[in-house]
């Protein structure tokens, strides 16, 4: 009797076109409720699930269970001290979407310095008379720091795009990279206070832990520059929504540009009325050539574990 996989929502067909070669595959196309999930995996080896999909501990109860990939680099939706205790693998797609996202982080960066959506909703809504010399005044990029919170994959990726315009690099983590690396990309390791006073741009591109939750809350925001634009392409929960929110009010910072969300798909209304808050409905890997290779990725990691062998992109391992 074959395996069977649960395919969890709408994805690119390269990840069923490869899983169906050789398993049932059952491929659902709208979102699924965690009651729904915890009803439809009992009878599944492996779930290709996304972010949406709440894999909680009564999820991961099924019985048969015995691999949930990811298709996203971040896992926060999954419980992993559940699939740990149950012997699941856990995979993710991590690198082949971090230029994708870093590309989405300068697009945001982009649109917020030069106001893009601001003269996009003048001009289709007839009120562009021709070019004055006051029109939408935006902010230069050459010369200026571009802070970075989070130098993983898409963090380094980011800094590399910040070279075209001579930017300044400042970045934080937990530990300090390789001299080499920082050498190679101009950056400079600084405490997370200086990140904040001293960034023009300031890019959040960390997982979401319990270290980086709310980190960025209306205290870190009162110590940023005025002049300053804060772009959130990581994950929503490390920004505080209504103290981002206030901070744009009050204009404690210049703008923001975010493609994540605190209680994602819920908004902080307040941002839904700002000029000077560049919103995206959560589209950092968004290409087809990246989707594709994320699905791919995924379903790669299910058919290595379902044939006994062990994942390319493991959470963790045993």
């Amino acid at each position: 009797m074959k395996k069977r996989v649960l395919i969890t929502n709408q994805l690119p067909d390269s990840a069923f076109l490869l899983l169906r070669q050789k398993y049932q595959v059952v491929w659902n196309k709208h979102q699924l409720t965690e009651t729904q999930l915890i009803s439809r995996s009992r009878l599944f080896d492996a779930l290709l699930t996304t972010l949406a999909d709440p894999v909680t501990k009564m999820v991961l109860a099924a019985p048969r269970l015995k691999c949930v990939a990811n298709c996203a680099v971040g896992f926060n939706n999954i419980d992993l001290e559940a699939a740990r205790a149950r012997r699941i693998w856990v995979t993710h797609t991590p690198e082949v979407l971090t230029e994708a996202t870093a590309d989405t982080a300068w697009a945001l960066l982009l649109s917020c310095a030069r106001r893009i959506p601001e003269g996009d909703r003048l001009v289709r809504a007839g009120k562009f008379q021709g070019a004055h010399p006051l029109m939408l005044l935006g902010v230069d990029l050459a010369g200026k720091t571009l802070g970075i919170y989070g130098f993983g994959r898409i963090g380094k990726a980011v800094a590399r795009r910040g070279r075209g315009w001579n930017m300044k690099i400042l970045y934080h983590q937990r530990h300090r990279e390789n001299p080499k690396v920082e050498r190679g990309l101009n950056a400079r390791y600084v405490s997370f206070n200086t990140l904040l006073r001293n960034s023009d741009f300031l890019s959040v591109n960390s997982p979401l832990t319990p270290d980086t939750r709310q980190r960025f809350a209306k205290k870190e925001f009162r110590k940023m520059k005025k002049t300053a634009i804060f772009i959130n392409t990581g994950r929503g929960a490390i920004h505080r929504e209504k103290d981002l929110a206030e901070a744009l009010e009050k204009r404690w910072l210049y703008s923001a540009g975010l493609d994540v969300y605190e209680n994602e798909p819920q908004i902080e209304k307040r941002l839904l009325r700002l000029e000077n808050c560049t919103l995206l409905p959560h589209i950092g890997s968004a290409t087809v050539e990246t989707r594709t290779a994320m699905a791919l990725l995924a379903a790669e990691n299910i058919d290595l574990v379902l044939s006994g062998r062990r994942p390319k992109t493991p959470v963790f391992t045993y």
